[in-house]
């Protein structure tokens, strides 16, 4: 692949398709993590002269504007950490765009509105993804795909634009992916896997690559409990996907044959009812209890302190971790303490710790970790676990080309 670093861009505009997909409260920014990830790679084309066109999506409007959805938030706070104006287009290849994009020097920026405001951008018709890519390539001269979060889509900005125009990958993509090498290829042994999250079903892939490749899988998470139902155990109203439990059986078997370690909860946080996760109120049935003695009636949303522990040792003597999905419903306080403990384990361990992006950084930072204690937190989840699973992912083929 080529990287900026192989590209004269002064004096040329520069469109950049990044990852600026950032949560939202109303118009406030609740996590940029993502708009800080790229910034680097809009810096160094801004010192080099260009003219910086950034675009993205954000949310999953309906291929139509939608006012949520806006990145006109997005626009002020890239300003801010670039510490320039950025111009503001309020459409993606309309008049606003056409004139923006226009008025801009060299050395300055500006932020096209969402990309899938427009119905082109996520279409499976290839004619229909090409027209609305040949309208974006009007907009440039070079074409930088730096969203790593989207590669993993065959959208217009990610998959065809690149064909349309000279292209390079930013810093972010160029790291991101010398990382899921570092976890494919070149790995530091122990290898140790922390998946978590809501659905096993999520999952299924990547643990089905990694089982050749991991020392250790601990598994947390809603997913634990269809893991802890092929064992045999109640989990009450716990999550459950009991259409997947052959599947876990099978990998739990083919783990064993192959020497890799399962570590699955010890003993979990639960309740009757699922917490209030706006008010963030005390719940007062919260319990404890062994992970084969779960109530009927109650549901598990965190790992308990045994299993915390159990983890945290499981973690110790790793050189490399891969961590993607949190323990537990960490937004509430009564269920944090699972996925604070794995964070804990990777911020105080030696090992080159991967976050795999989503709810796992989002984690990190809201639970008040240095993110510099982390080998790297990556911007892309999807991404980064298709990319494990052996997957060809779309946008960095259209960038290898």
């Amino acid at each position: 692949m080529q990287t900026i670093d192989d590209l004269d861009v002064a004096g040329k505009r520069v469109f950049v398709r990044a990852d600026l997909n950032v949560p939202l409260s109303g118009t406030d920014i609740t996590d940029d993590g993502r708009i800080r990830a790229v910034a680097p790679t809009i810096a160094k084309l801004v010192a080099a002269g260009a003219k910086v066109i950034v675009a993205s999506h954000l949310g999953r409007p309906k291929g139509a504007p939608d006012p949520q959805f806006s990145l006109a938030p997005v626009a002020v706070r890239l300003g801010a950490i670039l510490g320039q104006d950025v111009a503001f287009a309020t459409d993606t290849v309309g008049d606003s765009a056409a004139a923006v994009v226009a008025g801009l020097a060299d050395g300055q920026v500006a932020l096209l509105e969402n990309l899938r405001f427009n119905a082109g951008e996520t279409s499976k018709d290839d004619a229909e993804r090409g027209a609305f890519a040949d309208q974006l390539a009007a907009l440039a001269d070079v074409y930088v795909g730096d969203g790593f979060g989207a590669v993993h889509r065959r959208h217009a900005s990610v998959y065809d634009l690149p064909a349309r125009l000279p292209h390079a990958v930013g810093l972010l993509i160029a790291t991101e992916v010398g990382v899921l090498k570092r976890l494919t290829e070149q790995v530091d042994r122990p290898y140790v896997v922390v998946l978590g999250g809501s659905k096993v079903s999520d999952k299924l892939g990547v643990i089905d690559n990694l089982l050749g490749k991991a020392d250790r899988i601990l598994i947390g998470g809603g997913m634990a409990f269809t893991f802890l139902k092929a064992q045999g155990h109640d989990v009450g109203s716990s999550l459950l996907q009991q259409d997947q439990i052959p599947v876990v059986l099978e990998y739990l078997e083919r783990a064993k044959q192959n020497g890799v370690e399962f570590v699955l909860p010890v003993d979990v946080a639960v309740s009757a009812s699922f917490p209030d996760l706006k008010a963030k109120t005390p719940v007062a049935d919260f319990e404890v209890v062994a992970a084969d003695a779960m109530p009927a009636g109650k549901m598990g949303l965190d790992l308990g302190p045994a299993t915390g522990k159990l983890f945290a040792e499981k973690l110790a003597d790793a050189s490399t971790v891969f961590w993607n999905g949190p323990m537990g419903v960490f937004e509430h306080p009564d269920f944090a303490e699972g996925t604070r403990a794995v964070a804990a384990a990777l911020a105080d361990g030696d090992a080159f710790s991967v976050v795999g992006g989503g709810d796992s950084a989002a984690a990190v930072r809201i639970l008040g970790f240095d993110e510099k204690k982390f080998g790297h937190i990556s911007t892309g989840g999807g991404a980064s676990l298709e990319y494990l699973e052996g997957k060809t992912l779309p946008g960095l083929a259209a960038l290898e080309n």
